[in-house]
């Protein structure tokens, strides 16, 4: 005799993993784009120091390859001017689909706008954001290095140069961020040259902070999320401009045509590495090795 087994459904989604973003580490915001498509900045230049003429000696006469007259002890007269750096907003992004009354009423409410929405946010919208900055990040990247395969063995050595090179333009020390792959990190573990201060703050770990290294805050991003080949990364934050113009979510109640709910989405957002702050991000990528 055949026996019919009874099947049962649980009001419960099988999600993907998914991490929140952390480009609010490495990025800023100190510019408004409210009102406008495109925000200008000025780049002003200096003049080099020199000699002071105590004794009038070299007023008069002419001097460098531009043959300048020095016109006064304090040497030839410079000139100070500005060029401008134009920054325009490239992404403009959008989404839509319907969720059918019915659909959400004989699923159980698994399907329901809201929470597909909020699915769109976790696994949609924040990747991309996330991919297009560090991608800008990585490309105007003030010294790039792609000749090393890294390994446990010179991991150490590769990350302390790329601190060094920020020291040595200047670049402030405090806030520095060093960006790893799990692979990365990997390596960073079975090196017997790095010990990590992994006492990091519950408010610090939420924002995906995992530990300290020579003055680098260590943060760990997906593969996924950065360039091919991506090594490691050290940046401060004053380097990259990453304004979210608009971002705007709305789930429509049985709107014209539709019997259900009716999501639609909309987010304006850009990257810009600053050119006299692109020395303080380093990028090195990993070289495959033979």
């Amino acid at each position: 005799m055949a026996i019919s087994l009874v099947t049962k459904f649980h009001p419960y989604v099988d999600e993907m993993f998914t991490k929140e973003s952390k480009k609010a580490l490495l990025t800023n915001n100190d510019f408004e784009w409210t009102g406008a498509h495109t925000v200008k900045v000025h780049k002003v230049n200096t003049v080099p120091m020199t000699d002071y003429d105590r004794d009038g000696s070299k007023v008069g006469k002419k001097t460098g390859e531009a043959e300048t007259v020095v016109w006064s002890r304090y040497g030839a007269l410079g000139s100070v001017g500005n060029t401008l750096e134009e920054f325009t907003l490239t992404k403009d992004r959008s989404f839509t689909f319907v969720v059918d009354k019915l659909d959400k009423d004989e699923t159980g409410g698994v399907l329901s706008g809201a929470s597909a929405l909020a699915r769109q946010q976790r696994e949609v919208i924040i990747p991309e954001v996330d991919t297009y900055v560090y991608g800008k990040m990585a490309t105007g990247a003030g010294t790039k290095k792609t000749t090393v395969t890294l390994s446990p063995e010179n991991i150490y050595d590769e990350i302390i140069e790329g601190n060094n090179a920020l020291d040595n333009a200047d670049v402030p020390d405090t806030g520095r961020i060093l960006v790893v792959t799990p692979d990365t990190h990997l390596l960073m573990k079975k090196c017997p040259d790095i010990i990590m201060e992994t006492s990091v703050s519950a408010e610090m770990r939420l924002q995906g902070v995992i530990a300290n290294l020579d003055g680098l805050t260590v943060i760990k991003v997906p593969k996924v999320r950065l360039p091919e080949n991506f090594g490691f990364m050290i940046a401060h934050p004053v380097a990259t401009v990453a304004p979210t113009k608009l971002e705007e979510y709305k789930v429509h109640q049985d709107p014209p045509g539709i019997s259900g709910e009716l999501v639609e989405g909309r987010i304006v957002y850009d990257a810009f590495v600053l050119d006299n702050k692109k020395m303080a991000i380093y990028y090195e990528e990993n070289k495959p090795s033979a």
